[in-house]
């Protein structure tokens, strides 16, 4: 089989790859690589980390491509690879946690501050919040982007993200930060 370009059907490109063909399997990696970065560093909160674990993923994902049936399913598959990889590191690892997080910046006039209490929010939210939030906003994945990497709908991804934004707005509320401002994250 030869690949004539990256906009072969992923379906397609699965089987090749089941099939041995190494090239459709890098043209998955490549597909797919800054999703699961994303969705690492929304576990992990380390770029370094998550690079490390999408790595991994795909180092599974290789190992263990003949057992997928779902040829369909390969984002979503690998999402589930890649939350099993980032809960092993953590249990591996010091535990990252809120309080971990360096002291807050005290100026509120500083732009930095904003910032700070910005990503303190998003860590606030439940992980599957979190991914949305950076997917989307951080990695700047599109909605249906996201929908097929999480295997959601598009529509369940939207009201996700507002009921995401909507948290997040709180927080910066009750910590200080009045106004719509953060409504719109």
């Amino acid at each position: 089989m030869t690949i004539e370009s990256n906009r072969q059907p992923e379906e397609q490109l699965v089987e090749a790859a089941q099939n041995g063909h190494l090239e459709s399997f890098g043209i998955l990696y490549r597909r797919y690589y800054s999703s699961m970065v994303a969705l690492a560093y929304s576990v992990l909160g380390n770029r370094d980390f998550a690079e490390d674990a999408a790595q991994e993923v795909f180092a599974a994902a290789c190992r263990d491509l003949i057992c997928l049936k779902h040829r369909d399913r390969f984002g979503a598959w690998l999402a589930g690879i890649c939350r099993n990889i980032t809960r092993q590191m953590i249990r591996q690892a010091t535990k990252t946690t809120v309080s971990n997080l360096p002291p807050l910046v005290q100026s509120q006039d500083n732009p930095e501050h904003h910032l700070d209490m910005v990503c303190r929010a998003v860590w606030q939210l439940r992980p599957a919040e979190r991914e949305l939030i950076v997917l989307h906003y951080y990695d700047g994945f599109s909605q249906a982007q996201i929908s097929k990497v999480l295997d959601i709908s598009p529509q369940a991804v939207n009201g996700r993200l507002i009921r995401a934004k909507r948290k997040i707005a709180k927080y910066l509320k009750r910590n200080g930060f009045a106004g719509d401002d953060y409504g719109t994250v």
